[in-house]
């Protein structure tokens, strides 16, 4: 079950800290290779840093070699939500999380087959729950 929604940006910080809030609320990112996830691939649920919405399973991981953890797909279709983003002079597809609305990365169409999605998510955006033994 999500957190509450923090409404102001007074609480969003007090939740998030000043680099999580300044990449899920104001749309930045982290440096290459930086982020806990990146190269991280143990078996559980990733879910929004913003308000525990539930996002994506390890099984759709892979290793892309971008330096951002990679999703094929979402948890389920309704999960997030995507925008044009015009930004830096290229267009991309920003990410989102549905719940909250906070900004997770962008979405690509260069990962594997047979989706050939590509989820670019920021590390600081999520937080991670190891499924359970046995």
């Amino acid at each position: 079950m999500a957190a509450s929604i923090p409404q102001t940006d007074a609480e969003w910080r007090a939740r998030l800290g000043p680099f999580a809030f300044e990449v899920l609320r104001r749309q930045g990112t982290e440096r290459a290779f930086t982020g806990v996830y990146w190269n991280h691939f143990q078996p559980g649920l990733y879910r929004c840093a913003g308000c525990e919405t539930a996002l994506f399973r390890s099984e759709s991981k892979f290793d892309h070699g971008c330096g951002w953890p990679a999703f094929q797909e979402a948890l389920t279709a309704d999960t997030v939500t995507f925008v044009a983003d015009d930004s830096y002079g290229m267009r991309r597809i920003e990410v989102r999380c549905r719940t909250c609305d906070s900004h997770l990365g962008h979405v690509f169409d260069d990962g594997p087959p047979p989706l050939r999605t590509r989820f670019c998510i920021n590390s600081v955006c999520l937080t991670f729950v190891p499924d359970s033994p046995g």
